[in-house]
């Protein structure tokens, strides 16, 4: 069988031991040589005649599907699939499947990491102590302060585990909240535009979906404080970019740290000229324990599939 390889941490020099069982199992692997999500086009020629698909953050879209008659299963390496047209796949009959919870750690501290940075202004005084100078910048602390957690999921969750240890105030909007996990662990159950008007710190952990997209608006983010940090390690698209940086300009939001961008990788953002926003290239999964967990979880997910076992991580029954 020929399978296509594409996530940028699962390639020969770095997959090492990992890669072993999708050795063993195909000698025909064919891998991304450009080292980044790949868009339709370039997609197109290196799985037109695969089997099977362990899919990075490339877009997979309707007329790449079509182009792959051969195609048996596409194996989202983790948890998002916005980024694969699902209705196509299933008319196609290609099972789509996921890693739901594989990189919630990594994810989870990548999101508490962006929070401190923003709270005592870090990467903008590395930057300044680097050029010589020697400034005082008054930040502030998280302890005591209100964390509105917008989907508590298994990232979520993890993000609820540490700001606890920081004494925050924790509290979430999440339409299937899981009551008695809130109960047990001391997170407020809100409504959104609660969350939005109460929370010091906002972190969003939502897919991207019709429904999500722009759903941080202008409206919604004149609700919050104007002090308010945003965080967003889920999907671009959710935050409306240019919204935020308005706010950001006219001291409406007190900063914005970003691991997922509208368009990726971003090439002239206005975000990047202000020293209140933290970014990070998407790289909220890529610690060695995770990746190393959606590796084996993908690899395996794609195994089942193509030998007829069951799995259970297909997203379009």
């Amino acid at each position: 069988m020929k399978i296509l390889v594409t996530p940028t941490s699962l390639q020969p020099d770095k997959g090492g031991e990992v890669l072993k069982t999708l050795q063993e199992f195909s000698d025909n692997l064919i891998f991304n040589k450009l080292g980044r999500p790949l868009s339709e086009d370039e997609l197109i020629p290196l799985l037109k005649d695969c089997d099977g698909y362990v899919a990075g953050l490339d877009y997979v879209t309707e007329k790449v599907i079509r182009s792959c008659p051969n195609l048996k299963v596409i194996s989202r390496y983790g948890a998002g699939y916005d980024r694969v047209d699902i209705a196509a796949a299933r008319t196609n009959g290609i099972p789509v499947t996921n890693t739901p919870g594989v990189n919630a750690e990594a994810v989870g501290e990548l999101a508490l990491s962006l929070m401190l940075a923003l709270a005592r202004n870090i990467t903008y005084l590395d930057r300044e102590t680097r050029s010589g100078k020697w400034i005082r910048s008054t930040g502030i602390e998280l302890k005591g302060k209100t964390l509105g957690i917008m989907g508590l999921g298994a990232i979520g969750k993890v993000v609820a585990r540490c700001a606890a240890g920081l004494g925050m105030t924790i509290i979430a909007y999440d339409p299937y909240i899981d009551e008695g996990y809130c109960s047990n662990h001391n997170i407020g159950i809100r409504i959104f535009d609660e969350v939005i008007e109460a929370a010091d710190v906002i972190s969003l952990h939502l897919p991207l979906t019709d429904s999500t997209r722009h759903l941080i608006d202008k409206d919604v983010i004149t609700r919050m404080k104007p002090t308010a940090i945003l965080i967003n390690t889920s999907r671009g698209g959710i935050i409306d970019e240019d919204a935020a940086w308005h706010a950001l300009k006219e001291a409406r939001l007190g900063g914005l740290g970003l691991d997922a961008f509208e368009i990726e990788p971003p090439t002239d953002s206005k975000l990047f000229e202000l020293d209140n926003v933290v970014v990070t290239p998407h790289t909220g999964a890529h610690t060695k324990e995770a990746t190393d967990n959606m590796a084996h979880a993908a690899i395996k997910n794609l195994i089942d599939v193509l030998s007829g076992k069951e799995c259970r991580f297909i997203v379009n029954k």
